[in-house]
């Protein structure tokens, strides 16, 4: 995985973070919520340890989008930038996309693709995984 520090932000430049240590895993996630959310056939997440996160410049806004889950974008701009949910503790999914350097973060599997757009197809050789699994 990749070490940090990880440091990224919003659209605006008025909700920024950083988050320490090696990242955990990233991925692709195909789910209906994550789409909803951020309006793309796919959200592609680097997750931290909320332990060595923190948010720095103007707090974000937290948007309970389903029981157990949060989901943090900037309250200006609206870009979203994290998701956090009970069912993983200690864990911060950031977007990838608001990383300043989002290639140092190569994805190595594709989750939930059970519910995955149909015409929406990613030749890249990763795992597919049907729901959340190891990634």
């Amino acid at each position: 995985m990749t070490d940090g520090p990880h440091i990224g932000g919003c659209l605006c430049g008025a909700v920024t973070y950083e988050a320490q240590g090696k990242t955990r895993w990233i991925a692709h996630c195909h789910c209906n919520s994550c789409r909803r959310s951020t309006g793309a056939p796919i959200t592609t997440y680097v997750c931290v340890e909320s332990s060595s996160f923190r948010w720095s410049g103007e707090a974000p806004a937290r948007f309970n989008s389903s029981p157990g889950v949060f989901r943090a974008f900037c309250p200006t701009c609206g870009t979203p930038l994290a998701y956090e949910a009970e069912q993983w503790p200690g864990e911060t999914h950031l977007h990838i996309s608001t990383l300043e350097d989002p290639d140092r973060y190569p994805p190595t599997a594709h989750v939930y693709t059970a519910e995955r757009i149909s015409w929406f197809e990613c030749e890249d050789g990763l795992r597919r995984l049907p729901a959340n699994g190891t990634v």
